[in-house]
């Protein structure tokens, strides 16, 4: 919301004789020009009322919550104040406003991908902004926010694995704060993640950022506050990049109702050049998101994807499908090409290479022949609905037509409202059902018996330090609290809880701050050493990800023949051999372990080319 340096003047004016009725200004009256400071991006201004509303507080006020309240506010000045370094001005292509119930549905996305009920978040959406899940169709993985059992709303992935989705989980312990987390939206390439946050660095309200993924650390880094006039003291969410690197889009209710959003409608840009903006004027010209004089020249091209939502909905899925056509004959031309090769080759090692190829694009046919067959159905459904509703469908005049290269402005940018999605039902993964002892928040808390660090990898969070021995109250209910004392300088530090992996203690880390320890961290060990938390979850996820295989084979008769056996020993050099027996009582062989699937399925590979048909590769049970 932008307030005019007119309501500016005279809300001070106001306040000024307020203050000189009660013989001196108040705290509320300061607070109150504080704020219409702050909405008017003049920070300074901000943080010098907020200041002295804060000298009376602490001098005439035991309420520590207002206190508290009142420093949230002048943090999220000084945060402005340090944000106006980085400002952009971006290019203002078209803005509209929505109704906050449905504004998402008017986003460049694949239609029928926003679901409003969904077993991930429950059967509906009670947050003022966050009113549905993205989740398209043939999605590999989903991003959501979804209430905590303290009421909080975190970002958690869920992906799929052969027919089940795995365990919902945090991201990490930066994309987590005492407040809500909403909109989380993967970038085109799948390496951003852009989301809103009420409870990381910002200037009030939802504000942006993003994080980009590492695939060296196999983790999201810290956020950023993506700035003005990305962020501002309003709520801002849901930011989308087109697919085709043309727009940028966010919502905002800056200037709205509170029934309604702003979607506003840039030029993207890769490489945005920020600049430091001291003027509060000027930061309120740039925060309106006014469309540009350039863009509201009137243009003869026409909107590069039909208005039509089911159109749209028939072109994308048109395009999934002769994506899919595409890769299966560039696959299936490839594999009689390299089995030529590999019946002319004479080289082993060739031959080998030749084996691995011929695996890996025979596994990926029966895949694509699967996504093709359900990706046509579907095609199939759209064009009935079509026909249904009297729309004639002409596949090669539509894909030309949308095949046009059409560079959007503010004229011919068209808002195209999707479709909704149906329920949202995924046959989720059940997690591990273990009796939990060692986190609770009751009454009254208490202290470990044994402060001894179990072995393996163990998490806990740190509460506080002490010169000395804290109290069964200064826990207010946690357990079990840990203690350890440091003799060089005599101070006691706390931590709480016993957790084996990463995601059980993010997951109880917002409870601990709740209970009033605002600050506390996560810390790790392995086998009592204390280390990095990097450190601790790389070895968590090694333990995770390591997985052997093994070959097993039927030969005809039992019996294995000499160049059978001299083979298998040159290409499993150092790997078991069993003899074991199959249920139908005929001989069978195991060998491995191997650490690799590539190594096994080669000699999988090897044993079926010497005329043995039951042979397969086996994951190996930890």
């Amino acid at each position: 919301m932008k307030i005019n340096n007119t309501t500016y003047y005279i809300s001070s004016v106001i306040f000024f004789l307020s203050s000189f009725l009660s013989f001196g200004q108040n705290a509320d009256s300061l607070i109150v020009s504080g704020d219409i400071a702050h909405f008017n991006y003049d920070f300074d201004c901000a943080v010098e009322a907020y200041s002295e509303a804060l000298a009376i507080m602490e001098k005439d006020s035991s309420d520590t919550l207002d206190i508290r309240n009142l420093k949230d506010k002048m943090l999220q000045a000084e945060n402005g104040r340090n944000m106006r370094k980085f400002t952009y001005s971006p290019v203002v292509l078209a803005r509209h406003r929505f109704s906050i119930d449905e504004f998402y549905l008017y986003y460049p996305l694949p239609d029928r991908s926003w679901r409003t009920s969904s077993n991930l978040t429950g059967s509906s959406f009670d947050h003022p902004l966050y009113k549905a899940v993205y989740a398209p169709e043939d999605a590999g993985r989903i991003f959501y926010s979804s209430a905590d059992h303290e009421g909080i709303y975190n970002i958690y992935m869920t992906e799929l694995a052969d027919t089940l989705w795995s365990v919902p989980a945090f991201l990490n312990e930066q994309v987590l704060s005492a407040a809500d987390e909403i909109y989380p939206m993967l970038s085109p390439d799948g390496k951003t993640l852009y989301f809103a946050s009420k409870g990381l660095y910002g200037v009030g309200g939802f504000d942006l950022y993003m994080s980009e993924w590492s695939d060296e650390e196999k983790d999201w880094s810290e956020p950023v506050n993506m700035g003005f006039p990305y962020s501002s003291p309003a709520d801002d969410f849901l930011l989308v990049n087109s697919h085709d690197g043309r727009y940028t889009l966010f919502a905002s209710n800056r200037e709205c109702t509170a029934d309604s959003v702003y979607v506003y409608v840039l030029e993207h840009d890769s490489l945005p050049v920020r600049k430091e903006v001291d003027d509060p004027d000027r930061l309120c010209e740039i925060a309106a998101l006014e469309i540009s004089e350039a863009s509201l020249k009137e243009t003869e091209h026409a909107p590069s994807v039909p208005e039509d939502a089911g159109i749209r909905r028939y072109v994308d899925k048109m395009n999934v499908v002769r994506a899919i056509r595409d890769s299966m004959n560039f696959y299936q031309n490839s594999l009689e090409d390299e089995r030529n090769r590999f019946a002319l080759s004479n080289d082993v090692s060739e031959r080998l290479a030749l084996t691995d190829i011929i695996l890996e694009h025979e596994s990926k046919i029966p895949h694509l022949k699967s996504q093709l067959d359900k990706a046509v159905a579907q095609l199939q459904d759209i064009e009935m609905d079509l026909l249904f509703n009297g729309i004639s469908i002409d596949p090669e005049k539509i894909l030309e037509d949308t095949d046009r290269e059409v560079v959007g402005d503010a004229t011919s940018y068209v808002f195209t409202r999707m479709t909704e999605g149906g329920p949202l039902a995924l046959n989720l993964r059940q997690p591990e059902r273990k009796f939990d002892y060692s986190f609770k928040v009751e009454k009254t808390g208490q202290f470990a018996e044994d402060n001894t660090i179990p072995s393996g990898i163990v998490y806990q969070i740190q509460i506080f330090t002490s010169k000395s021995k804290a109290t069964v109250k200064s826990l207010r209910g946690l357990s079990p609290v840990f203690e350890k004392r440091y003799p060089n300088t005599g101070t006691y530090v706390y931590r709480v809880g016993l957790f084996r992996t990463y995601n059980d203690v993010l997951s109880k880390l917002n409870a601990v701050k709740k209970a009033g320890f605002r600050s506390a961290f996560i810390v790790a060990y392995i086998d009592g050493e204390e280390v990095k938390v990097a450190s601790a979850r790389s070895r968590e996820y090694s333990a995770v990800e390591e997985t052997f295989y093994r070959v097993v084979f039927v030969p005809e008769g039992g019996a294995l023949d000499a160049t059978l056996s001299a083979g298998i020993r040159q290409r499993s050099s150092g790997k078991d051999m069993a003899r074991s027996e199959t249920s139908d009582g005929r001989t069978s062989y195991l060998i491995g372990p191997f650490p690799d699937k590539k190594e096994a399925e080669a000699l999988a590979a090897f044993i079926r080319s010497m005329g043995v048909e039951e042979v397969t590769v086996d994951i190996l049970d930890k």
